[in-house]
């Protein structure tokens, strides 16, 4: 399997039997590079999320919660919210919006997309998404969880592979207290953030296991 990230919360996850593209964007200032999949998944009706006329060769769109199988891969997608600082915020939230976190399993390898969460999650929550050998995390702030608080949601639960997402790149131009990805690679310990174009995963067996690995991807962009 391929992980390819094209900025915000863009992936293009690529199988054996079937390739999924994750929240492509509309004009936030980067350009989205030719796009084809057969499952696409959109986390919320956001500009920078919900461009699915971008992608190709008609892909069946993935947009509520839900489990689902579609072309060999199996999905679960659960309700979360953009933003809730305690649980007595639930209401509040509500009325700001929610967002969606999609659980994958391609080739056997489990992905877990956070969509734009916005708080630490509940204990349900962690029980539904299940076990996870990667997870891409927005690490950005403003409208996304920090690097505090993904932390958090990290320790909770427990991938192989960390690949932060929805953070300041150069070229962006939504979120003005977007945070690029340096205060969350320090607040996870972790001393070099060269970027890679892409992740191959080649099996569960090629993923580590006794400690958890931070990849930083490039953006590839049109």
């Amino acid at each position: 399997m391929e992980i390819i990230w094209h900025g915000q919360s863009c992936f293009t996850l690529k199988g054996s039997k079937a390739t999924v593209v994750t929240d492509p964007y509309g004009d936030i200032g980067l350009k989205l590079p030719s796009l084809k999949a057969n499952i696409l998944t959109v986390s919320h009706d956001h500009e920078d999320h919900n461009n699915v006329a971008a992608v190709e060769d008609n892909p069946q769109l993935f947009d509520w919660p839900g489990e689902y199988e579609a072309n060999g891969v199996m999905m679960t997608a659960l309700n979360a919210f953009h933003y809730r600082k305690s649980e007595e915020e639930d209401e509040k939230a509500a009325a700001r919006g929610k967002t969606l976190i999609f659980h994958f399993e391609i080739d056997g390898i489990k992905v877990c997309h956070l969509g734009d969460l916005g708080h630490k999650l509940t204990d349900d929550m962690v029980e539904a998404i299940g076990d996870v050998d990667i997870l891409l995390i927005p690490a950005g702030g403003d409208s996304t969880i920090d690097h505090k608080t993904a932390h958090q949601v990290i320790e909770q639960i427990d991938p192989r592979i960390v690949i932060p997402m929805h953070y300041k790149i150069p070229g962006l131009k939504v979120e003005a207290d977007l945070q690029d990805v340096e205060p969350f690679l320090k607040e996870m310990g972790v001393s070099s953030s060269e970027s890679q174009e892409k992740l191959e995963v080649k099996g569960r067996s090629s993923l580590p296991e006794a400690t958890t690995a931070y990849v930083v991807l490039e953006a590839q962009l049109g």
